[in-house]
């Protein structure tokens, strides 16, 4: 949860009024042309972190370290990995009845699409694809409404939370497979 906090796109869990605000805002209409879209000629470079995995992020991109992981962000795009203690390997009934109630009560006009097992290269995860509002910028208080692929992997007794977000409709499909795809257990 710090993680989603930290990317910039969950309300913080704070008692009272902030966290029901969040809970009880309405979903933004996604814009007609969105910004966010990541170039097809993006280059990705290796990130390597200290906590034991790295991914492929792309070159360029403000990274904000934290003890739990590190985050990228560009404009309203993003990349958040966070790594937690975890009893056992989550499956997607367990996410569905653990995560995904804690996203929606705590996030930001969450909308849940779908949580299923996938298989990637370097090993399965449980994905989470939902959408949610922006935080509202700190300038002009705008806030888009964002897309948002969400993979938890599990090794050893702990979870990296790899999610990606951008502005709904953009076009990253290629750009997250390759990240989502990058990521390693070290």
């Amino acid at each position: 949860m710090a993680a989603a906090i930290a990317a910039g796109f969950l309300a913080p869990v704070i008692p009272g009024l902030a966290a029901v605000a969040a809970a009880q805002e309405q979903p933004i209409a996604p814009e007609i042309n969105p910004p966010g879209d990541i170039p097809d000629s993006q280059v990705f470079v290796s990130y390597s972190s200290p906590l034991g995995f790295e991914i492929q992020v792309p070159e360029g991109w403000a990274r904000s370290d934290r003890a739990d992981g590190a985050g990228f962000a560009d404009k309203y795009d993003g990349v958040d990995i966070a790594i937690a203690p975890a009893p056992m390997t989550p499956t997607a009934d367990s996410v569905r009845q653990n995560e995904v109630p804690v996203l929606i009560n705590t996030g930001r006009a969450v909308e849940v699409s779908s949580v299923s097992n996938v298989r990637l290269p370097a090993a399965e995860a449980v994905l989470i694809v939902y959408a949610c509002n922006s935080e509202p910028n700190e300038v002009t208080n705008k806030q888009v409404r964002l897309e948002s692929n969400r993979y938890i992997f599990y090794r050893a007794g702990r979870t990296a939370t790899l999610t990606l977000y951008a502005p709904a409709g953009a076009d990253n499909v290629d750009q997250w497979r390759l990240m989502a795809g990058s990521f390693r257990w070290k």
